[in-house]
């Protein structure tokens, strides 16, 4: 893998290993939603899979009191199984499905266990280390797009087959 990470050394996501690669951070990740900051957290996780940009996962306990909820669906991955979806809840503000977890993660992946995923456009905004995120495209995909990290990213167009 080229060298990237806190750092701030540029990394392609087609460095990255297939299966995925869990690996610690301390950046600051916040999460904001309805103006507030809903999540804060220095001790959180990368997932690194192969054409994809970072997907971080924060520890549960790092949320806001009451902001996480249970929501309806679900999905599968073939590397950490079963994905259950949560609202994040924020005052008055309410984003569906913007975060998901894995209750019972394969044995490869046991490391993410009460950690929460977001899909950083459905919320206000994620930051890390004070940049703004942007989005992985294509609605499904959760990864979030910092300056150090080039792609191109599965979940544009074009990409679908990848």
């Amino acid at each position: 893998m080229t060298a990237g990470g806190p750092s701030g050394t540029p990394e392609s996501v087609w460095d990255y290993p297939r299966p995925p690669r869990v690996e610690p951070s301390n950046e600051t990740v916040e999460i904001v939603l309805g103006g507030q900051v809903v999540a804060r957290s220095t001790s959180s996780l990368r997932v690194l899979e192969t054409s994809h940009p970072p997907t971080y996962y924060v520890p549960a306990a790092d949320f806001t009191a009451g902001t996480l909820q249970p929501a309806t669906g679900g999905s599968w991955c073939e590397w950490k199984g079963m994905a259950a979806y949560c609202d994040l809840v924020s005052g008055e503000t309410r984003a569906a499905a913007a975060g998901w977890t894995y209750p019972r993660p394969t044995h490869l992946f046991e490391m993410l266990r009460d950690t929460v995923a977001v899909y950083p456009g459905r919320v206000d905004r994620c930051t890390v280390d004070d940049e703004v995120v942007r989005p992985q495209a294509g609605g499904f995909y959760g990864g979030w797009i910092t300056d150090r990290v080039t792609g191109p990213f599965k979940g544009e167009p074009g990409t679908r087959g990848w």
